[in-house]
């Protein structure tokens, strides 16, 4: 594919410029795709000095400019050099960085955004909201998870109020999208129930009779093909053989602890719902490992990758 993809450089005091040049010093040499790299200058070109990148960056002057690999810097003023992890300057920038990637994304001069990790705790202490996705990954032997979720941040003991049968069903509708989108031959869903063991006919629960199970089957009534809801402990494990493309997971940690344990260096978030492909590694910032030069590119890779297979033709 030759386009244009775009990488809003995340919080800039934890690792996502490390992975994202680390990454692009292997993605370059795959395909003719150019990269809009969509944070400090500053910061970049130095990070760009360890050992194994001093990639060919470039300022950004326009889309017709020679070269692969472009820095923007959306503000006039760059950054300090020095910031504390997690400080308050980083965290309004990386949400200024997203805005302006979004922004190109929507007026087509960028084929997809990839997103390097932030940290929501900085951005809401900084004053910002932060803002259902996908997330897949997969093993060394090449077996996959694809996880939605129906509620993503929500703390645990608020989650049963949040659900809604409109979410789910639309949560539904997205994953089997998605499995479209992924090229998959089928799109074949599983929804997980909210309680232990999906309630056990209520007596764990109602919220599998109420909500979750008036979901799967007004999704069923379109057309998709859709079960539900099976209880989690045992769905992970027939998903994760190949029963099922895609997994709709109730809460956060329901739906990501057993994507993470098998595919953990290799997840990738994919942002549905949106009128643009969004991809992210499935990491966080990982502040006690920033400017060390340990950080692991594979997810951001792997969150390259994806976005650059779904950016329209």
């Amino acid at each position: 594919m030759t386009g244009w993809i775009g990488i809003a450089l995340g919080d800039i005091t934890g690792i996502g410029l490390e992975v994202t040049l680390k990454a692009l010093a292997r993605e370059v040499e795959t395909d003719n795709s150019r990269y809009l790299l969509i944070g400090d200058d500053g910061h970049a070109r130095r990070c760009n000095e360890q050992p194994g990148l001093r990639l060919p960056l470039e300022p950004f002057r326009g889309y017709n400019a020679p070269g692969r690999i472009f820095v923007h810097r959306p503000s006039p003023e760059p950054l300090p050099e020095i910031l504390t992890p997690g400080s308050a300057v980083a965290a309004r920038a990386a949400v200024e960085w997203l805005t302006e990637g979004g922004q190109r994304c929507l007026l087509g001069d960028l084929d997809a955004l990839v997103t390097a990790p932030v940290n929501k705790e900085a951005i809401i202490r900084a004053g910002e909201k932060s803002f259902v996705g996908q997330t897949e990954g997969e093993d060394d032997r090449h077996r996959w998870l694809r996880v939605a979720l129906a509620t993503t941040h929500v703390p645990l003991r608020l989650v049963a109020e949040t659900l809604s049968l409109q979410k789910i069903e639309l949560t539904i509708e997205l994953a089997a999208r998605a499995c479209g989108d992924l090229g998959l031959p089928r799109a074949r869903v599983a929804v997980c129930g909210l309680n232990p063991h999906a309630g056990e006919g209520g007596q764990l629960g109602t919220e599998e009779q109420s909500i979750i199970l008036p979901a799967v089957t007004a999704a069923r009534n379109r057309g998709l093909d859709v079960v539900g809801p099976i209880a989690a402990d045992t769905l992970f494990y027939h998903a994760y053989r190949g029963d099922y493309d895609a997994v709709v997971a109730m809460y956060h940690d329901q739906g990501l602890a057993p994507l993470k344990m098998i595919g953990f260096e290799t997840g990738v978030n994919w942002t549905l719902g949106l009128p643009f492909v969004r991809t992210s590694p499935d990491h966080g910032t990982a502040y006690d490992i920033a400017g060390q030069n340990k950080a692991s590119p594979s997810s951001m890779r792997a969150a390259i990758r994806l976005a650059k297979k779904l950016a329209p033709a």
